[in-house]
């Protein structure tokens, strides 16, 4: 015991030891990172110059479908009486070609381009909105499991044609019923996708200390739960935007889709279908152009992807 204390005193010696200086710049200093994850996503995401390219020319094209309805003076509805006008070949007077009735294909394209891409963007908001909402909720409470499984099996093990054309024909086509055929099926398939991200975050430190603190469930869901995948929502509107403008040329392939005198990508297909053989270019420029713009937001959707992933981030 003796010896014991006697090393204790040593070690308390003040010889042993020296007093640091206070230096008040360096208590200053932090040993945080200047991490950003946005700045980092965004600096993975364009890394790849393929996404550049791509990046910039469905701003173009999107700009160009929003402006071009406005500057131009063409009137993409405009039937000729004369038949010399019908079926001319794309030239600098016509971009594009006219069709069998005389009426501009290049100027349509744009006005198809603008009305199926706020077709898409609606749809896109919808779905992925109200499955985001669902499926941090469904994720969050155990006791939704049940109800939304089964309501999710149910509506899932219809088929999706037959689900898109027997309301076509149940009610009138227009945008609204495009619109509520596809947005009533695809939230449920959004909200499976976000509850089993969301399961993973269920029961972090922080959502539990909600929990003991009796915060609201809806509010720990929009606080805690949904700011931590954004990114994904991101991606799945990317994703949903060519998946809806596909659908939309389907429903107009079987004869259910938009009307006839409607202006969208999937009716220039379909009617340009009707003339392919005299006239190819009629269903090739339209079907380039939707072509384009699908595999464009897939790639960028899938890219997106992975540069959120932070593993991947530089």
């Amino acid at each position: 015991m003796e010896n014991t204390l006697n090393r204790i005193d040593k070690i308390h010696d003040s010889a042993l030891f020296t007093a640091a200086d206070f230096d008040r710049a360096e208590s200053e200093r932090i040993g945080v990172s200047n991490y950003s994850y946005w700045r980092s996503t965004f600096r993975t995401f364009f890394k790849s110059k393929l996404v550049i390219v791509l990046v910039g020319l469905m701003a173009a094209i999107l700009l160009m479908s929003f402006l071009y309805p406005v500057i131009s003076k063409v009137d993409p509805t405009k039937v000729s009486t004369r038949s010399r006008n019908w079926n001319l070949r794309p030239s600098w007077d016509h971009l594009f070609g006219t069709d069998t009735l005389g009426r501009d294909i290049f100027a349509r394209a744009w006005y198809g381009c603008r009305n199926s891409f706020l077709l898409a963007f609606c749809i896109a908001l919808s779905d992925v909105g109200i499955g985001m909402i669902a499926g941090a909720i469904w994720g969050y409470n155990r006791k939704l499991d049940p109800i939304m499984i089964e309501l999710y099996n149910v509506m899932t093990n219809i088929p999706s044609t037959v689900y898109l054309v027997l309301l076509a024909y149940i009610m009138n086509t227009s945008y609204l019923t495009l619109f509520i055929s596809m947005a009533s099926r695809g939230w449920i398939v959004e909200a499976r996708f976000f509850r089993n991200r969301i399961l993973s975050i269920r029961d972090a430190e922080y959502n539990i200390a909600s929990r003991c603190l009796g915060t609201p469930m809806l509010r720990i869901a929009t606080r805690n739960i949904i700011p931590q995948i954004i990114s994904l929502i991101i991606m799945e509107a990317a994703l949903c935007i060519p998946y809806s403008i596909g659908s939309e040329v389907f429903l107009g392939f079987v004869g259910v889709g938009m009307p006839v005198d409607a202006i969208t990508l999937g009716n220039m297909v379909n009617q340009g279908r009707a003339s392919f053989t005299l006239h190819p270019y009629q269903m090739l420029l339209p079907t380039a152009v939707l072509c384009l713009i699908t595999v464009a937001f897939y790639i960028i959707g899938n890219r997106f992807a992975d540069a959120s992933d932070p593993r991947n981030h530089l």
